[in-house]
C-alpha cells in the first residue's frame, strides 16, 4: 500500500448505509454561512451512483415547490454529517435520469416495503380462500 492509498483509506467513512438507485435518503450536510455553521437536510431519491472508494459519489433528486432539484454528494466528504436511509424504491434501472422529464405523480417511485406487504397480504388472503374451499369440499 503506497502513501496515497493509506491517506485515502484513513479518510473513508464507515457509517455510510448500503443503498441503490431508487432509494430515498436523508443527507445531513454542513452549510457555512459567514462565521456560522449549521446542518441542512436534503431528502430525495437516489438517481445515480458512481465511483468507488474515496471517489464514490451519488446524485439525489427531490421536488421543491414544484421545481426539481438535484444535488451530487461526495459520500466521504467531511461536509456530509450523516446519511440516513429512509426507504427503498422499486426500480429496474441503475440510472434514473428519466425522472427529470416526469412531473407530479409520474415522478413518484413505488416503495419496495409497501410493495412487499401488498404481495404478502394478497398471498395470505389467497391461502385463506384456498383453505376454506378445500374444507367445504
Amino acid at each position: 500500500m503506497n502513501i496515497v492509498e493509506k491517506i485515502e483509506h484513513e479518510a473513508l467513512k464507515t457509517d455510510i448505509p448500503e443503498f441503490k438507485a431508487g432509494d430515498t435518503l436523508r443527507i445531513h450536510q454542513k452549510i457555512k454561512e459567514g462565521d456560522k455553521q449549521r446542518i441542512q437536510i436534503f431528502e430525495g431519491v437516489v438517481i445515480a451512483k458512481r465511483g468507488a472508494g474515496i471517489r464514490f459519489s451519488f446524485t439525489v433528486r427531490k421536488n421543491s415547490y414544484g421545481v426539481g432539484v438535484e444535488k451530487t454528494f461526495l459520500a466521504h466528504s467531511p461536509l456530509i454529517e450523516k446519511i440516513e436511509f429512509v426507504y427503498s424504491g422499486k426500480v429496474r434501472r441503475a440510472k434514473l435520469y428519466y425522472l427529470r422529464d416526469k412531473t407530479g405523480k409520474d415522478a413518484k417511485i413505488e416503495r419496495r416495503d409497501l410493495f412487499n406487504t401488498k404481495n404478502k397480504a394478497a398471498n395470505t388472503s389467497n391461502a385463506t380462500i384456498n383453505a376454506t374451499t378445500k374444507n367445504n369440499e
